[in-house]
Parts: C-alpha cells; sequence; structure tokens
C-alpha cells in the first residue's frame, strides 16, 4: 500500500482552514505523514502530535518546528520518494483548491486526491462554475463583475445592482471561506463593500442575495459512480450571515446533519449537487453550496 501524505497550509489567506481539515484527517488516518505547505513556499515535514496539539487553528497561524525539508512544493513533488505516495490535498483556496497544485500532482502523475486541475479550475471560479452549472439546468442566482481598482466605478455598479436586487451579497471571484464576504443591504454596506474592493488584488462579483434554507450537499465518486450524501443545513442566528467568523470562531452558526428539511428539498438539493459535480467535471468528491 502506498504512504499517504497529507499536505496543507499553503499561500492563500484560507490556510487556517486548511490547518482545521489537516488536523481532522491526521485524526483518522493515523499512519499518514503530514507535510505543511508554508507561505515562503517551503514544505515542511510535520509530526503528527504536533499537528493535532495545535490550538485555534482557524484564528493562530501554525508554525512549523522545524526547517523545510524542501524549498518548494515543486521540489518536494521531484523527490523520488514522492512518486510512491497519495496525498491527501487538505488546501484551501488559491494554490491549493484552484488547479494550480493540482496541475503539478497530474504534470509528475502522483497520485492525489478529490477533483483534477480542469475541474478545480473551473469550480474555483465562480463566475465559470455558474455558467456550466446554470447550463446542466441548475438554478443560479443573478451576479455581475464588479470592476477592479476605481472606487467609483465600483459603487456605480454596486450601487445600480443593489437598487435591482434589494440585497446583494458581495464575494470574491476565486476564494472560499467566505474570506472578503460582504452583505449589502443598505448604502452604509455598499460603502463597507467598495472600500475593500476597490483595494483588493483579486476580483469581486456581486450576486443577488437569495432568502432561504441553506443547504450544502457533498459528493462522493464510488465504484457505482457518483453519489449524494444526506445534506448539511445551515442555520445562521437572525440578522447574522455565514461568514468566516460564524463558520469557525464564533457560535452565529449551526450546522446540522442530515438536514431537518421535507424530503423533497432533500432529492432536489441531492440532484442539484450531482448535477454540479459532474457539470463541472469533479472526480473523487466534491461539495455544493444551495440555498
Amino acid at each position: 500500500m502506498p504512504d499517504v501524505i497529507v499536505l496543507f497550509g499553503g499561500p492563500s489567506p484560507e490556510r487556517k482552514v486548511s490547518v482545521a481539515s489537516a488536523q481532522h484527517v491526521a485524526s483518522v488516518l493515523e499512519e499518514a505523514e503530514a507535510w505543511f505547505w508554508a507561505v515562503e513556499g517551503g514544505i515542511h515535514r510535520v509530526d503528527r502530535v504536533a499537528l493535532l496539539a495545535h490550538e485555534k487553528p482557524f484564528e493562530t497561524e501554525f508554525v512549523p518546528r522545524s526547517k523545510a525539508s524542501f524549498a518548494s512544493l515543486e521540489a518536494a513533488l521531484d523527490d523520488p520518494g514522492s512518486r510512491k505516495a497519495v496525498f491527501f490535498l487538505a488546501l484551501h483556496g488559491t494554490g491549493g483548491e484552484d488547479g494550480t497544485a493540482q496541475q503539478m500532482f497530474e504534470d509528475r502523475r502522483i497520485a492525489f486526491t478529490g477533483p483534477g486541475a480542469e475541474a478545480s479550475r473551473k469550480a474555483m471560479d465562480k463566475e465559470w462554475a455558474k455558467k456550466l452549472v446554470s447550463a446542466a439546468g441548475v438554478r443560479i442566482a443573478e451576479s455581475i463583475r464588479l470592476p477592479r481598482g476605481d472606487a467609483k466605478a465600483v459603487r456605480d455598479a454596486l450601487l445600480g445592482f443593489l437598487r435591482r436586487q434589494g440585497s446583494v451579497v458581495v464575494k470574491p471571484v476565486a476564494s472560499g471561506s467566505s474570506v472578503g464576504l460582504y452583505m449589502v443591504h443598505t448604502g452604509a454596506d455598499a460603502e463597507a463593500a467598495v472600500a475593500g474592493v476597490s483595494g483588493a488584488k483579486e476580483e469581486y462579483l456581486a450576486e443577488s442575495f437569495v432568502q432561504g434554507t441553506e443547504l450544502t450537499v457533498a459528493i462522493v465518486d464510488g465504484e457505482n459512480g457518483a453519489r449524494p450524501l444526506p445534506p448539511t443545513e445551515v442555520r445562521v442566528e437572525r440578522g447574522g450571515s455565514f461568514d468566516y467568523a460564524n463558520k469557525y470562531i464564533a457560535s452565529g452558526a449551526r450546522e446540522i446533519t442530515p438536514a431537518e428539511v421535507p424530503a423533497e428539498m432533500t432529492r432536489s438539493a441531492q440532484e442539484a449537487a450531482l448535477a454540479a459535480h459532474k457539470a463541472l467535471g469533479c472526480e473523487g468528491y466534491s461539495r455544493t453550496d444551495l440555498i
């Protein structure tokens, strides 16, 4: 049986979430190695005990105790020992979920978990993903891409969209974990979003705010093809949002599995998630968020 290496960290602002994911994986795969991909680029071999002992992963940066074993992820994958391993990707965000890391593995024919590079690129780009999923028959929320850099242009576009929609959600085009999320209901909310978006390096979109029951559905590929798991229901305190703080740090949201919703809603959510999984070309597993 090949060695399993849990890869976590990376250059993304979501790297703290990645640490928490790696802790969950390491708690189950007791024989697996753990490699930490530092922001500076180096790859550190991490003791499993040290990884599991790290407290408050969503708030505190993980600091490896040893020097980097490799100068970069590419160098680590070029090491002969990596060829025999299966890498469990506990990566989140830019560099880890957008096809960048996946392409490195594919180029070297090294086994890894989750969708391939092309599917990862499609899924990470919200606009690209929405076009593909919509073409597969899944209803999506209306959205616009916001201009970059110029605060006036951002403000004009956002306020115009806000007038048409009533309430909108502003989010990065290619990030997850609710990082950089703005809920915009009023002009004051819009100004806060404009300040954050106009100074950001990444691109943003504004999406129509949809009121309803929030569900997330995982899809897992098996011997008999892809199948949906029971949906998880996200319940947010009144007036709150499922942003980074409520999702990972505070107690402003509850996740209930299986979701306490009618059977018909469960079926519809699972069908939509399965359609998205196939439309994006995902393999192994995926997760789709729905309202």
